[in-house]
């Protein structure tokens, strides 16, 4: 596993924690902030009460990490993106990523979409997402009940990302 994805993965499970299955939750039974039809397709099959950490580091590596191809983009925008991916689903993210650099929008990581990420300014394209993340969760229908929590997580992610932008 590369540094950064160790990183963004410690970083992730500190937002998620562990064991949820809270009947409000849209996202559902979820272990370390991993949802079970992720976890089964992940390979995943026991109780996801079970679950520990290290398998959850191997799920987000190979679902989330690899898939969304992290490890090419600078690394504050990686984290950003990896971090909106693991909570609102990888295509939604590349979306939203692909808007900001301009990229053509199809929501496939390719080499357009890498190329133009490289190519802005990060700091624009790091505010400017985590801007529309901030909006997306502001319209949600479940923001009076989680809403404390998802801007938690975007200052955690804003701190992040001024730490990120300084290395």
């Amino acid at each position: 596993m590369s540094t950064n994805s160790i990183i963004a993965i410690e970083r992730v499970l500190v937002h998620e924690g562990g064991y949820v299955n809270d009947p409000e939750d849209p996202g559902g039974e979820t272990n370390w902030g991993i949802t079970v039809k992720v976890a089964r397709d992940s390979g995943f099959h026991a109780d996801m009460e079970t679950m520990n950490k290290n398998e959850a580091i191997l799920i987000y590596r190979r679902a989330y990490w690899n898939r969304m191809r992290c490890d090419e983009m600078p690394f504050a925008v990686a984290f950003q993106v990896f971090d909106a991916g693991v909570n609102h689903g990888i295509h939604r993210s590349i979306q939203w990523l692909q808007r900001e650099c301009g990229a053509t929008v199809d929501g496939v990581i390719g080499p357009q979409t890498l190329e133009r990420v490289v190519a802005t300014d990060p700091v624009r394209l790091i505010m400017g997402f985590n801007a529309t993340r901030i909006t997306f969760y502001t319209n949600l229908d479940h923001f009076n009940r989680f809403g404390r929590g998802w801007m938690n997580r975007m200052s955690g992610n804003l701190r992040y990302a001024w730490q990120d932008l300084l290395i």
